[in-house]
């Protein structure tokens, strides 16, 4: 039961007969596209489902390996193709390329070398690794031998690592001796030697030597990753799996701020990732597909790995950022490689923009042919400076709405088949079926209306629960909208039909009974082309029972502030309407960031409310140091205020 080829839309026409089909009967929709993929046994039922209890399976009854739908189903014909570009750290060392049958090897002798530690199926196995193809061999040997990975983020505190590896009970950790972010040392191994004085599940450590530092090995708990590979054989059968088996727990920021299992299972995820990859991006044979994601992230799982190896495809791992060792590392990295697809976050847009023209000098970038964003609303004039500048304007951009819980892109245009309008996600994909809500759950129908994103029906793709904790995954997700699953974001339907996301619904200020979304400010004050970023949130007035603090990074350290703000305001009253103009303006030079880019306005809001030592773990920020300096300038103001 393989054909071998997924369904890719062609045609904006296809786009909307497809979609219609989708919602009229979505379990021959998904059985369909599912047959497309080896199974070791075929399902009985299509989907079950109950959003009251939360529970839901796809392709129930069937059995499968992900492992030999991204490795195994290739080799017949594409042994030697690429499958995977490592772009290091540093350009001046040489970049590898691993073809599909180097990929099951390197994935065969992982998968025996955890088998003869003592991995077994069900397990769960955490991978605190550099950018590196290790990383992405790890995460495939557990899937091939039915282990559960979870993936943190080669960045998190020893506290923040370990307090993931305790709630996932994981059995062995698989890291790295440590690396460099641009020039930035992170020896990860110390970290972890750190983490595991506080986790007794972890019975065992493997270690791959990415950079040579010093590094302690703790004798019949640590083992050495290559001298283990090496004795080992290159051959694995896959092992068979339920459909609904976990493939992943991966973790999110909680509001609570305890952080979430996100847990994701199997062939529903599957058929989703590859689903989407191949008609979002519009991917043809021959494409270099580059994500700049880190594999600690959903977007990594999704679309630097899954997503790509399922169709067949060369996926590009960059272990560097973006300013490293100039701003030209991105273009740099395009031209070396002939990407074809880019796709990045506005947060590393935004910066690069500051940079001017003098980066691009001297690059081609002729091989582009789609560009992509993720991670949160992409504003207008980010927008247009990508377009302009990176796709010669001629690239269309993939605006991607989706989440950690979704598994893959919900929201999206369909790259040169979507009519595109800057800064909207456009139209939801075949499959999901989107509701806008208000506040009291009723459905607000047609155009021109704004409201809560709601998702009516399942999808393959969606979270199944947050491990350990099912009930909070009820509570988080089902139990606020009926029947619903509520995303935790507002948006707007235009009316062409198109969305726009307005940002985290718990992010709306109440200002003398206007609600305004902070998303809403924040594109206002960024138009404004003195403006890098911004973040705003709500404040007790005593006036207006909320007010609007805005937090401004500046390109021009020499504007007068009264100036700046006279600027500011007037041009949120023009966009928006005298009633969202910001009533403390901060100008800063950071804002408190996760790793992935998302802003913590949780953090700000308590800094706007006067609550400077309350914030919880700020270790696994970015850059910490800059909560410290907001403080500092935000008493001129609490100091007015009071």
């Amino acid at each position: 039961m393989n054909s071998n080829h997924l369904q890719q839309i062609q045609t904006f026409e296809a786009y909307q007969t497809t979609y219609a089909k989708s919602c009229e009967n979505p379990e021959a929709f998904w059985s369909e596209i599912a047959q497309s993929f080896l199974w070791k046994k075929t399902w009985n039922k299509v989907l079950n489902w109950d959003f009251k209890t939360a529970e839901i399976t796809w392709f129930d009854g069937a059995a499968l390996n992900i492992t030999e739908n991204c490795i195994d189903r290739h080799l017949a014909n594409d042994s030697g193709k690429i499958a995977m570009i490592w772009e290091p750290n540093n350009p001046t060392e040489a970049a590898r390329k691993i073809s599909y049958g180097e990929l099951a090897s390197e994935v065969n002798l992982l998968s025996n070398v955890l088998t003869e530690l003592g991995v077994l199926k069900g397990d769960r196995v955490c991978i605190y690794m550099p950018m590196i193809p290790e990383a992405a061999f790890a995460m495939l040997a557990c899937a091939r031998i039915g282990a559960i990975h979870s993936v943190v983020f080669a960045g998190f505190s020893a506290q923040a690592l370990a307090d993931r590896i305790i709630d996932a009970g994981c059995v062995a950790v698989l890291t790295a001796d440590g690396m460099f972010r641009g020039e930035k040392k992170i020896e990860l191994k110390k970290i972890v030697d750190e983490a595991l004085l506080q986790t007794p599940s972890v019975q065992k450590c493997l270690v791959y030597q990415h950079r040579n530092f010093d590094i302690n090995m703790e004798v019949g708990r640590d083992f050495d990753w290559c001298s283990l590979t090496a004795n080992a054989a290159t051959h694995f059968n896959a092992v068979s799996v339920d459909s609904e088996a976990p493939l992943f727990v991966l973790y999110t920021s909680g509001s609570t701020g305890k952080p979430k299992g996100i847990l994701h299972t199997t062939a529903g995820y599957m058929v989703y990732a590859a689903y989407t990859f191949l008609n979002v991006f519009q991917y043809k044979p021959g494409d270099v597909f580059c994500c700049t994601a880190d594999i600690g992230w959903i977007t990594g799982h999704s679309y630097v790995l899954y997503g790509p190896l399922l169709n067949g495809g060369t996926t590009v791992l960059f272990e560097g950022i973006p300013n490293y060792p100039d701003a030209g590392r991105f273009w740099d990295l395009i031209d070396k490689h002939k990407v074809s697809i880019f796709y990045t976050a506005p947060t590393a847009i935004r910066s690069l923009e500051l940079y001017g023209k003098a980066p691009f000098e001297g690059k081609n970038l002729s091989s582009l042919k789609v560009l992509g964003s993720v991670g949160e609303p992409i504003n207008e004039d980010a927008w247009q400076w990508y377009f302009e500048n990176v796709g010669k304007m001629n690239c269309p951009i993939v605006d991607t709405w989706w989440q950690t819980e979704t598994g893959g892109i919900m929201i999206s245009p369909l790259a040169g088949i979507t009519p595109l309008k800057p800064a909207f996600a456009t139209l939801p994909l075949p499959g999901i079926q989107l509701a806008i809500v208000d506040d009291k759950g009723n459905e607000l129908y047609g155009n021109d209306v704004a409201g809560n994103l709601c998702i009516r029906y399942p999808w393959p793709g969606m979270a199944r629960s947050i491990y350990g904790n099912h009930e909070r995954f009820i509570q988080t997700y089902f139990s606020i909208y009926s029947g619903m699953y509520f995303t935790g974001d507002g948006c707007k339907r235009d009316e062409d039909g198109y969305i726009r996301i307005t940002g985290r619904v718990d992010d709306v200020i109440n200002v003398s009974g206007h609600r305004i979304g902070t998303g809403e400010v924040e594109d206002a004050l960024n138009e404004k082309g003195f403006v890098v970023e911004s973040a705003v949130v709500g404040y007790p007035h005593h006036i207006k029972g909320q007010g609007i603090w805005a937090f401004v990074i500046c390109e021009q350290a020499d504007i007068d502030y009264e100036t700046l703000c006279n600027e500011l305001r007037q041009h949120v009253s023009v966009s928006i309407g005298g009633f969202a103009r910001p009533d403390v303006i901060q100008v800063v030079k950071g804002l408190p960031k996760t790793r992935s880019g998302k802003i913590m306005r949780r953090i700000l809001r308590k800094i706007a409310e006067g609550e400077t030592n309350a914030f919880g773990d700020i270790t696994t920020l970015l850059d910490s140091s800059v909560v410290e300096q907001i403080i500092e300038g935000a008493q001129v103001f609490l100091r007015q205020k009071s």
